[in-house]
């Protein structure tokens, strides 16, 4: 059972998901699919390359950003802002509990000069908390504006 989690108008975050997740994101009209879980982080995740492989099945795209918990490099902010400007519809981004997936978004927006205080709002509309990121949230937001 799915439990897609509302972040934008464009995407959505979401604890592991298993390859019956593919159609039910595809029917909300998700055309991305984001893996944010390192492969083997515990035994009954579903593995990357076979949600890669029902994603693409499904004709959606597929990108692995594997963020180590409690760590997001500028590597990986870049990546996700990348994968965000670059999609062409609703976004799926997943890992064990999408606290990751939506840390890493909010990084992402930051990075691009979205307001932090609005990014916290949404996370927190949607079960996420920001604050072990928010001073790099705060910090790269100013960097974007200049």
């Amino acid at each position: 059972m799915s439990d897609f989690r509302r972040l934008s108008d464009t995407v959505l975050a979401s604890p592991q998901i298993g390859l019956e997740e593919i159609a039910a994101a595809k029917a909300l009209g998700v055309t991305l699919v984001i893996n944010n879980r390192p492969e083997g982080e515990a035994d009954d995740q579903t593995p990357g390359p076979d949600i890669e492989a029902a994603a693409r099945a499904a004709g959606l795209d597929y990108r692995a950003i594997p963020i180590t918990p409690g760590r997001f490099s500028e590597s990986e902010v870049a990546a996700m802002a990348e994968a965000l400007d670059s999609a062409r519809g609703m976004i799926l981004s997943y890992c064990r509990s999408g606290t990751r997936s939506s840390l890493l978004w909010a990084l992402a927006q930051a990075s691009r000069g979205s307001d932090p205080d609005a990014l916290a709002e949404a996370a927190a509309a949607a079960g996420y908390d920001v604050a072990p990121v928010r001073m790099a949230m705060d910090t790269l937001a100013a960097r974007a504006r200049g």
